[in-house]
């Protein structure tokens, strides 16, 4: 399934600033980013609870927030891209 994630994360102190590192570095393993706190995850349903669990253990509830979008498997037909910065296909065959 898709899962859009979002994020905010206070960076007013050097604290914000790793958890925000770690947000990030972690959803890259899951995913693209597709705008700066904006990242877009092909993930089954136990990596999907994994995944939550890992970024709810690294934000300050009191100062940041996560917001996560299911868009399902079929999700080609609910997600329209206009602009730059084209999305890989994130379920095509990866070429180095």
């Amino acid at each position: 399934m898709l899962v859009l994630i979002t994020y905010d994360v206070s960076t007013i102190d050097h604290h914000g600033q790793r958890r925000l590192r770690q947000v990030a570095k972690t959803c890259l393993s899951y995913g693209q980013r597709v705008q700066n706190s904006v990242f877009e995850c092909i993930v089954d349903q136990t990596q999907f609870t994994l995944l939550k669990l890992q970024l709810i253990d690294i934000i300050d509830e009191e100062q940041d927030s996560l917001r996560f979008y299911q868009l399902g498997k079929n999700y080609k037909s609910k997600v329209e891209h206009i602009g730059i910065k084209a999305s890989l296909d994130l379920e095509g065959p990866l070429i180095l």
